[in-house]
C-alpha cells in the first residue's frame, strides 16, 4: 500500500465511521473502484481506533462520568441505581453480541462478507430499514392532522433488553455495507428513543468493540501488501477527520432528517449492482491480491 492510498482511505475511514452508510464498505469500494488491493478486515479495523480515539474525545466528560460511576458501583451498593452506573454495566451487556460472533465468523468477515455484491445488497435493505425508522421517529415527534405528537425514549430508559437489542443490532455490522451507526440508530429509533440519545449509545457502545478488534487485528498488520506505516498513517488521517465529522453529526441530528444518507445508501447499491451486471466492476475486485 502506497502512501496515497493510506492517505485517502484514512480519509474515507474518517467520513464514513460516524455517518450511517458503512466504512469498511466505503473502504472496500475506494479500493476497487481505484483499481487498489482490498485493504481487508485487519486494515479496517486498526484505523477505526484512530476514529473510536475521536469518540473518547468527544465525549470525554460522558466517558469519565460513567466510568467513575462504574466503578465505585463495584464497591458501593447505593450507586447501583445510579443511571450513569447502569449504563456502564449496559455498554457490556450492548457489547456481548458482537465479540461473540466477531469471533465465530472471523473467517466470513475476512472473506465472503467482502463481496461487492453483498455489500450492495447490505446498502439498500439498511438504507431502506434506516428510512422506515426515520419517518416513525419524525411522525412521532411532529404528530399530525389526527394525532398527537408522542414523547420518545431517552437514555435513562434504556434497560437490559433495549441494551441487548441495540448490541445486536451493533453485530450486524460485521457486514460491510450495514454500518455501525446505521445498524444501532436505527434498531434505537424503532424502539422509540430519541435520535441524539440512539446515536449517542451507538458512539458509546462502538468503543470496547473497535477497540478491542483493532487490537486483536494488530497482530496481523505487515501480512500481504499492508505495512505499519500507511496503516499508522491513514488511522491519524481517521482521527482528525473523524472528530470534526462527529462534531457536525452530533448537530446536524437534532433537527435533521436521515433521509439524505438513505438516498444515498440505496443509489449507491443500484449503481454497484450496475456496474457489476455490465461487467465494469468485478464483485471480487481486488480480493487476490488482498
Amino acid at each position: 500500500m502506497s502512501w496515497f492510498e493510506s492517505f485517502v482511505l484514512g480519509l474515507v475511514q474518517g467520513l464514513t465511521e460516524f455517518l450511517p452508510i458503512s466504512s469498511s464498505a466505503h473502504l472496500r469500494l475506494t479500493a476497487a473502484f481505484a483499481g487498489w488491493h482490498d485493504p481487508g478486515a485487519a486494515f479496517t479495523a486498526i484505523t477505526q481506533i484512530g476514529t473510536e480515539t475521536a469518540v473518547l474525545i468527544y465525549f470525554r466528560k460522558d466517558i469519565a462520568r460513567i466510568l467513575s460511576a462504574w466503578f465505585r458501583s463495584l464497591t458501593d451498593r447505593t450507586m447501583r441505581g445510579d443511571h450513569d452506573a447502569q449504563l456502564g454495566w449496559l455498554v457490556i451487556v450492548g457489547s456481548i453480541p458482537i465479540g461473540v460472533l466477531g469471533l465465530t465468523l472471523k473467517d466470513q468477515i475476512e472473506g465472503p462478507f467482502r463481496d461487492l455484491r453483498l455489500i450492495a445488497t447490505t446498502l439498500i435493505v439498511m438504507g431502506v430499514v434506516l428510512g422506515v425508522a426515520d419517518r416513525l421517529a419524525a411522525r412521532d415527534e411532529t404528530g399530525g392532522r389526527h394525532r398527537v405528537a408522542k414523547e420518545r425514549k431517552t437514555l435513562k430508559d434504556l434497560g437490559v433488553k433495549d441494551g441487548l437489542i441495540y448490541g445486536v443490532c451493533q453485530a450486524m455490522a460485521l457486514i460491510p455495507g450495514v454500518s455501525r451507526s446505521g445498524a444501532t440508530i436505527s434498531g434505537g429509533l424503532l424502539m422509540g428513543y430519541t435520535r441524539e440519545s440512539a446515536a449517542r449509545y451507538s458512539f458509546l457502545l462502538a468503543i470496547p468493540a473497535v477497540l478491542a478488534s483493532g487490537a486483536y487485528e494488530l497482530k496481523d498488520v505487515g501480512e500481504g501488501h499492508v505495512s505499519w506505516g500507511p496503516t499508522v498513517f491513514a488511522t491519524l488521517v481517521a482521527f482528525f477527520v473523524g472528530y470534526a465529522v462527529i462534531a457536525w453529526f452530533m448537530k446536524f441530528i437534532t433537527t435533521k432528517s436521515f433521509m439524505p444518507f438513505v438516498i444515498y445508501r440505496i443509489l449507491l447499491g443500484i449503481v454497484i449492482f450496475a456496474l457489476i451486471w455490465t461487467g465494469a466492476l468485478s464483485p471480487h475486485a481486488g480480493e487476490s491480491a488482498g
